[in-house]
């Protein structure tokens, strides 16, 4: 299933947009206010960002220029009720792959949806099988791993730990979104599973280099940056 992030203070906008998601599948987080809504498309995982331009304490395109300038990847879908060529130019200058004009009918939402969803996987699909950060290489098909050169052995679970922070560099994920991701479970308060093998991947990728890459933020997650 998709999860959108969507930022739009209009209430009545927002629960048409996100039930009409919903219907068709796919798992909607609404936010009413701009910084909420940049705190948590820097804190969790979304395939696609629906923005308002014009939102309480953050704008729409000042967020998305936040998060460009942050490395986020995600696509991102601008809505606005100003639909003249400096107003999109704006929003795509700012890093948005999309643009619509209120009012709208949501079947060209949907569709514009679907469009940037399938652009983005196919890029992915066709993107050189290896991942790479600062001096840290991760081959998707031999599952090698190297870093300025060196090789490391790495388990299963480690590997896919390590593929996991490396296909969202500096951006913080939770205990919860790790374990679900990686061990294909519900996160449970009481195991440190987690924390035990980051500390593992830690010893692997980091001893002997003077720079660290794996980052704990007390109470909230892990970084790689």
């Amino acid at each position: 299933m998709y999860s959108i992030g969507l930022a739009e203070d209009d209430h009545k906008i927002a629960a048409l947009i996100k039930n009409g998601l919903e219907e068709n599948g796919y798992e909607v987080h609404s936010y009413q206010d701009g910084k909420s809504a940049l705190s948590a498309f820097q804190s969790e995982i979304f395939q696609l960002l629906i923005i308002d331009v014009m939102m309480p304490q953050l704008t729409g395109i000042a967020i998305c220029k936040a998060l460009r300038e942050n490395h986020t990847l995600t696509p991102i879908l601008m809505l606005t009720a100003l639909g003249t060529v400096d107003d999109k130019v704006s929003g795509l200058e700012a890093g948005a792959d999309d643009y619509l004009v209120k009012p709208f009918h949501f079947k060209e939402l949907l569709a514009r949806i679907e469009a940037l969803l399938r652009r983005q996987n196919f890029h992915q699909k066709t993107a050189i099988n290896q991942l790479q950060f600062n001096d840290l290489t991760l081959n998707l098909e031999s599952k090698e791993v190297k870093r300025n050169g060196h090789s490391i052995d790495l388990t299963a679970k480690e590997f896919a730990l390590l593929e996991l922070f490396m296909r969202n560099p500096n951006r913080l994920l939770s205990r919860r979104y790790i374990a679900e991701k990686v061990w294909d479970i519900n996160f449970d308060t009481g195991t440190n599973v987690v924390d035990v093998y980051v500390n593992f991947l830690r010893n692997k990728i980091e001893k002997g280099f003077d720079k660290k890459l794996i980052h704990t933020k007390i109470g909230m997650g892990y970084i790689l940056k």
